[in-house]
């Protein structure tokens, strides 16, 4: 995961509408944040989330389909960690969109999909997380402490639109 922040790189804004649609489906851009493992924080990722999304330039369902993930991920960390802190961040790279939400240390030390009976109120956090993304799983940090949660899901720019890059700044 990239340091707290946001970095952009993406196409050069001169260059003709057909080369920038090109070049806008390699852009990458970055964008890391950090919070508090509280649950009063998982609406702050949401919005931290979409509103960098609508920055880049993406389509407003990839930003539906983001919060939502995030949300999952966010409170999964805040339910099951013994994080102080949540880092979190956003990684597009052509038409793919990374979402990783990284914990201090995990209370179990596996993330699983359960089966939640229809009467419980919690339990379908990755079943969700997996039924909206292409893929997900848990690797270690690379510090060794904690571990990081990541789904990849499809990624398109709005309609016309054409992701710019935005300057450098940090957040959370």
């Amino acid at each position: 995961m990239v340091d707290p922040g946001t970095h952009a790189v993406a196409s050069v804004p001169d260059a003709p509408r057909s080369a920038q649609r090109h070049e806008a489906a390699a852009a990458t851009f970055e964008a890391a944040f950090q919070l508090p493992a509280l649950h009063a924080f998982v609406s702050e990722a949401r919005r931290c989330v979409v509103a960098q999304l609508r920055e880049w330039g993406a389509h407003e369902d990839v930003c539906g389909d983001a919060e939502l993930v995030i949300s999952e991920l966010f409170t999964n960390a805040v339910l099951h960690t013994e994080s102080v802190e949540i880092g979190y961040g956003l990684r597009v790279t052509g038409m793919r969109l990374r979402v990783e939400v990284a914990d201090e240390g995990c209370r179990s030390k596996e993330q699983r999909l359960r089966s939640a009976e229809s009467v419980e109120e919690n339990g379908r956090g990755l079943l969700l997380v997996k039924a909206f993304s292409e893929s997900w799983g848990v690797r270690a940090c690379e510090n060794g402490q904690g571990s990081v949660t990541w789904a990849d899901l499809p990624y398109r720019p709005a309609p016309g639109g054409i992701p710019q890059p935005q300057p450098d700044r940090h957040t959370g």
